[in-house]
């Protein structure tokens, strides 16, 4: 097959990877880069692609001891209360699960579906199947975790539920802020988690990292996913430069490394040629 990403020349490909690991999207890397929206999506399907197929090979037998795991909402085409019964291919709400590693703060896993028992299944199977030690675990206290974890890692895990309480806000700044927050629970599940390490803090952080790092995840604008292929190629592409280039504030180093699953600190250009290994 015809890749048309193979016909820009080795800076160009840099300069719209750099550009879309940003958070640009696809119009303003083409404005910025002079390379066309067509090939610049056409790019990043491709290279999402690689991504993914290298995370998954590469993210196995995990050090990790901590784990948090949270969802994160978005849509492609448009939000749920809106799609008719009609519609083909995925339309709609879509939610991204991911697990972080509190201590390297690696993405051990994440998983795009939807907000079902069965998709939670999925993803924490495909958690327990990542790590090499028994774990901490922490969710939120969406039930669809009870049995998604019990059937993944067979009580083989100390898990525990941080349930957030929040109140009302008043109406005029529902669209925009936050409810405020009021308080939690911990709840053990399963095992003897340490009540210190019950927390979805990091993950949490990532939530915010990811709205920041790709500009479809960003609310209240056009800028949603068209096609759930797009969407599924930028979050490969965001956790592959997250884990593998950029370095943590608080460790100085990726969370690849911090995690033993590189000895180097990956560059641009690297993802690239991920491109080339495909």
């Amino acid at each position: 097959m015809f890749n048309m990403a193979n016909v820009l020349k080795a800076d160009k490909r840099r300069a719209v990877v750099a550009a879309l690991v940003e958070g640009n999207s696809l119009r303003a890397t083409a404005r910025m880069t002079g390379v066309a929206r067509n090939t610049v999506s056409k790019l990043l399907l491709d290279l999402g692609y690689a991504c993914a197929e290298y995370q998954d090979k590469a993210l196995n037998r995990l050090p990790c001891k901590r784990v948090q795991a949270d969802e994160i909402w978005s849509f492609v085409q448009k939000k749920q209360k809106n799609v008719k019964g009609d519609e083909e291919g995925w339309v709609g709400d879509v939610w991204t699960y991911v697990a972080i590693c509190a201590d390297t703060k690696l993405c051990v896993s994440y998983l795009i579906g939807a907000r079902t028992g069965s998709v939670a299944r999925e993803f924490m199977e495909d958690v327990a199947s990542r790590l090499e030690n028994r774990i901490q675990l922490t969710t939120d206290g969406h039930l669809m975790y009870l049995e998604a974890v019990d059937m993944a890692f067979g009580g083989e895990v100390d898990y525990a539920m941080l349930h957030k309480h929040y109140g009302e806000e008043p109406q005029q700044e529902k669209r925009y802020s936050p409810a405020k927050y009021n308080g939690s629970d911990k709840k053990a599940v399963s095992g003897n988690p340490d009540p210190a390490h019950v927390s979805t803090s990091y993950v949490e952080r990532q939530n915010l990292t990811m709205r920041m790092s790709m500009r479809r995840f960003t609310r209240l604008t056009n800028a949603f996913s068209k096609k759930l292929e797009a969407h599924a190629a930028a979050i490969a592409l965001h956790f592959m430069h997250y884990d593998f280039c950029r370095i943590h504030q608080t460790l100085s180093c990726t969370p690849a490394m911090a995690a033993g699953v590189t000895e180097r600190l990956w560059k641009i250009e690297d993802l690239v040629a991920l491109l080339d290994s495909n």
